[in-house]
């Protein structure tokens, strides 16, 4: 169920490739993008406390790190 602050499906078919790979093959299976990309857009758009944080977009600071590694490389702009 697509949520009101979730990517649309036709959104995601045109910028799924612009993202880096969820997994790299090393340690623990990554979230998918999706859900961590879903993750932000809830945090930015609803402004809501880090303590409010929904269980469906996994840990914070999983969201987080990604965010500023996304950031760090200008995949935003890309975007």
């Amino acid at each position: 169920m697509l949520r009101r602050h979730e990517i649309k499906d036709q959104d995601w078919e045109r910028i799924q490739g612009l993202l880096p790979p969820e997994n790299t093959g090393e340690g623990r299976p990554s979230k998918p993008n999706r859900v961590m990309l879903n993750g932000m857009l809830w945090k930015v758009k609803t402004g809501a406390p880090w303590r409010d944080w929904p269980e469906r977009f996994g840990p914070w600071k999983t969201v987080y790190s990604r965010f500023r590694l996304w950031s760090k490389d200008d995949l935003f702009q890309k975007i």
